[in-house]
């Protein structure tokens, strides 16, 4: 149903019966949790993953995602309410232009492009490079301008047999699995890609079955649909969660890679050790 609507398309009589029939049953009582006036809310700060606008959408309920940075002052691409697709940050906000480099990273142009760092020069331009902005952002910009983020540049993986990965993809996708609370992908200069996995302890006291088979099963199922080099060979679960008290998160709980493997070298030697 949703990915009629995000073509512009009706929904065909059957489809639309079945769909008044569960808002009857069920989606007014999740509606009604907020509030059961909302009908559009706006994402950013964080990916949003295509799943959770889809399940919303379903429920009549509209996220808009966008994408910006503080140093161009306003949004730079977002989702509008009769042109948007979950998954990507949206088309280029009227005044913005938006373009990708060859190493991916997202560039953008604007009136509201800022003037520099205030007295730090060397940080500034290299930011700022013939009016256009450095996001340190890599993506992809589709045939219709819908911009997609792939991950962090600073933040690519390069195998140790020179393939580039984005880790934030991967994560995304094991955090799916209602086992997983967290994951963690290493792979840099690394013969392969290996993951550290936190765990609902709700959910998998729930399933009641063996840990390390649920969360095998879940890499398995993320495994699928990756490249042959992204994929993730072994895995180890960590025994808490990965937080802000500890200085491995940041407020909006993104993760501090560099912190977290050095928090937990040992488990990740051991994943690489023969």
């Amino acid at each position: 149903m949703s990915a009629l609507r995000q073509h512009g398309r009706p929904l065909p009589r059957a489809l639309a019966l079945q769909h008044r029939i569960a808002d009857r049953l069920l989606y007014s009582k999740v509606k009604a949790r907020f509030g059961g006036r909302l009908r559009i809310g706006i994402s950013g700060g964080a990916p949003l993953a295509k799943e959770i606008g889809e399940l919303f959408h379903a429920l009549d309920i509209l996220i808009l995602e966008g994408w910006g940075l503080t140093e161009c002052t306003t949004a730079a691409t977002v989702n509008r309410p009769r042109n948007f697709r979950f998954g990507t940050v949206g088309p280029a906000m009227p005044g913005v232009e938006v373009k990708t480099e060859p190493d991916g990273e997202l560039l953008i142009r604007s009136e509201t492009i800022f003037a520099g760092y205030l007295k730090d020069e060397e940080a500034t331009e290299a930011v700022l490079t013939d009016g256009w902005l450095r996001s340190g952002d890599v993506g992809e910009i589709d045939e219709d301008g819908f911009v997609t983020i792939t991950d962090r540049k600073k933040d690519i993986i390069v195998t140790a047999g020179g393939k580039n990965l984005a880790p934030q993809n991967i994560e995304n996708s094991l955090k799916a699995s209602r086992y997983v609370s967290q994951a963690l992908v290493v792979g840099d200069r690394r013969p392969y890609v290996t993951a550290l996995i936190t765990l609902d302890e709700v959910e998998v006291a729930k399933a009641n079955g063996d840990v390390d088979a649920l969360v095998q099963q879940a890499v398995e199922e993320v495994n699928r649909n990756l490249s042959r080099f992204e994929q993730i060979k072994r895995f180890a679960v960590v025994s808490r969660e990965f937080s802000a008290e500890e200085g491995e998160v940041t407020p909006t709980l993104k993760l501090k890679r560099r912190v977290i493997e050095e928090r937990f070298a040992d488990e990740i030697e051991r994943l690489y050790s023969s």
